[in-house]
């Protein structure tokens, strides 16, 4: 018995997809091949004093040699604000400061492209400065999977942290466990010799008796 007329195409339907994901595949492979993840690394936050000048680190990490393609770009994200707002690129060795009115002439390129580093320099740092930096590295054919985000507060001189919170939680506890054992060591030996004294003592008794 035959079968109808559109059981054929009802057939061939699955069978078309089943070939056209591996297609698919294979051609997005061919298109990326020789591109790798590009690696930004920036710290999580910095805190600077109103009025100095604050530096912003980012480095990269990156299987392509740089060259006139590499390029940066520095965005900003006021607090509180949801958008972002660029104002600094970077290419072929030129600055191109963006029109941003809180960051005119204060600008400067401290990177080394060479070297991996994307870094900057914002002078006379005010309170509007505070906010989220963001950096993002482009060095064909690699591609950047997350551009570095920076925390940055502007905060009055006196108060500005002279080490992280984690490395003076990190030296507090180092100290305290430091004297606890000394103070284990110490008392340790001297119950040692206390033993030792009583049975020495015991021992001269009873040679006498």
């Amino acid at each position: 018995m035959a079968a109808p007329a559109g059981a054929g195409a009802v057939i061939a339907a699955p069978d078309r997809r089943r070939w056209l994901w591996p297609v698919l595949t294979a051609a997005f492979g061919l298109l990326t091949t020789g591109a790798s993840a590009l690696e930004v690394y920036t710290p999580k936050e910095i805190f600077v004093a109103n009025g100095t000048q604050g530096k912003l680190t980012c480095k990269f990490k990156s299987t392509n040699t740089t060259g006139t393609l590499t390029t940066v770009s520095w965005s900003f994200q006021p607090e509180g604000a949801d958008t972002t707002v660029s104002f600094f690129h970077y290419s072929q060795g030129q600055v191109y400061p963006g029109n941003y009115p809180p960051f005119k002439d204060r600008i400067s390129w401290a990177g080394d492209l060479d070297k991996k580093d994307a870094s900057i320099n914002i002078e006379n740092m005010q309170f509007i400065h505070n906010g989220t930096y963001i950096c993002d590295v482009k060095n064909p054919p690699d591609i950047v999977a997350q551009p570095g985000h920076i925390r940055l507060y502007v905060v009055e001189k006196e108060t500005v942290p002279v080490f992280p919170v984690w490395v003076v939680v990190g030296t507090v506890t180092a100290v305290v466990v430091g004297v606890t054992l000394l103070i284990g060591t110490v008392l340790a030996v001297l119950y040692r010799r206390r033993n030792s004294k009583r049975d020495y003592t015991g021992a001269q008794s009873y040679m006498h008796s």
